[in-house]
């Protein structure tokens, strides 16, 4: 069972996906808009949050880049059709995933249990060794605490930035195409583009750049994939 965090203005999907989610034994708790679901994600952190984008007072972008202030709890969008623009920055602004309305429950649920596994501290099927603190130089990365360090100095990623990071770091000077992180990243059930990765690792530098604002470890191959440096 999961804790849930659902927030859109549309009272119906409320209704709806609480159900369904319910129906799978997690327990959810539901807002009506970013600024009530904020307040309340930061006095009980969830293991997923669920957020429209469009809602009154404060909407779901602006919610985001709030909590990836201090947390990096699981998130996933639900986005209207006429919203890619929205899909990318949300991306960018560190959502793990985004589910296009209207959406059928199975679909969702599938979403919901792939971030929610990715996000556990052993992952099905996981090997031991990956599950061992790597070091990479200046680069430490603990899997078991979903800790990032660089140059002793903490690097909060979401699930989905740590696991590509980890995914580069492994093998450092070898190259890594894009659907090669999307596997390491992603559920074989979930389905994501190029833009996808390329947005998540335009943040995971940006991030690292505000610790150290010489970081170029991650260098990009075009129309290969990305590498790790060696150090």
């Amino acid at each position: 069972m999961a804790q849930i965090v659902l927030v859109d203005d549309d009272q119906n999907i409320l209704t709806s996906v609480s159900i369904a989610l319910e129906s799978e034994g997690h327990e959810v708790t539901t807002y009506e808009d970013g600024a009530a679901a904020l307040d309340g994600i930061m006095a009980r952190t969830p293991d997923l949050v669920l957020s429209d984008v469009k809602m009154p007072r404060m909407d779901g972008m602006e919610m985001l880049r709030r909590l990836r202030q201090d947390s990096a709890v699981p998130l996933i969008f639900l986005t209207s059709k006429d919203e890619e623009i929205d899909e990318v920055l949300g991306l960018t602004l560190g959502a793990d995933d985004y589910v296009k309305k209207p959406f059928s429950q199975r679909l969702l649920l599938e979403r919901v249990k792939a971030v929610l596994r990715r996000a556990a501290a052993t992952p099905e099927g996981a090997t031991e060794d990956a599950n061992q603190v790597m070091r990479r130089g200046d680069l430490t990365l603990d899997p078991l605490r979903h800790a990032c360090n660089w140059k002793g100095q903490n690097v909060t990623l979401t699930v989905t930035e740590f696991l590509i990071l980890q995914s580069l770091a492994s093998r450092p000077g070898f190259v890594k195409s894009r659907d090669a992180l999307m596997d390491a990243a992603y559920d074989d059930q979930v389905y994501v583009d190029d833009r996808t990765i390329d947005s998540h690792i335009k943040r995971i530098r940006k991030k690292f750049r505000v610790v150290d604002k010489e970081f170029d470890q991650i260098e990009t191959l075009y129309g290969v994939g990305y590498k790790y440096k060696e150090q």
